[in-house]
């Protein structure tokens, strides 16, 4: 999956497996080029996070996060997230001021948190499989061997041009996770279906921001 996205990320690549989770990510480096800035990146040996985007006010959490204790080893926003996320929990995406998307793993707690930003310009796809939650930036990543069409929305995109009104994308069994929406799911309830027609789950919250 992520050797699919190597155009995207040509600066440098990385992968970690802990028990269920697996993460991987491409690099196009532009804060802080040094390797420490690479992803999957890690604080306090608990946190992992994978992250595109940009968090246009990360300077000035930054020294808000120094006021409260915090140490970092990189000039990156990235590891400023994963400060954030120490800081404050889920609630640290309502000081995020940015395009993002990201999944962090929490091992202590174990559990895992997506996350996009309030307008969705940050892209990040899932599809349930086999009992799996698979998450990718680009829906090709999540596309079986003989993809199949989603019917209804090709006739959607073809007599309106519309792509974006509705969760599902123009693959049967690949869904956009919603713009402003921050799960974190424990477990795959058994109502996700790998169909056009599996939807978030209400356990799924919008952000309060």
């Amino acid at each position: 999956m992520n050797d699919l996205i190597e155009h995207r990320g040509p600066d440098g690549d990385g992968m970690l497996i802990d028990g269920q989770v697996g993460l991987a990510h491409r690099r196009l480096a532009i804060l802080d080029l040094r390797p420490e800035g690479d992803q999957p990146m890690s604080r306090d040996d608990r946190f992992v996070i994978v992250f595109n985007g940009e968090i246009y006010n990360y300077l000035e959490l930054r020294e808000e996060l120094i006021a409260r204790g915090a140490n970092f080893s990189t000039g990156t926003d990235t590891e400023v997230i994963l400060a954030a996320y120490a800081q404050w929990g889920d609630r640290c995406v309502e000081r995020f001021n940015g395009m993002w998307s990201f999944v962090l793993h929490d091992r202590q707690a174990g559990r895992v948190l997506c996350s996009r930003d309030r307008f969705g310009i940050k892209p990040l796809y899932y599809r349930v499989e086999d009992g799996l939650l698979l998450l990718g930036s680009e829906i090709k990543q999540l596309l079986e061997q003989a993809p199949r069409v989603n019917a209804a929305r090709l006739m959607d995109y073809l007599v309106t041009g519309m792509l974006d009104h509705t969760d599902e994308t123009l693959f049967q069994g690949v869904m956009a996770l919603p713009a402003s929406h921050n799960p974190a799911p424990r477990q795959l309830p058994s109502s996700w279906r790998s169909t056009s027609s599996c939807r978030l789950p209400s356990s799924w919250s919008r952000a309060s921001c």
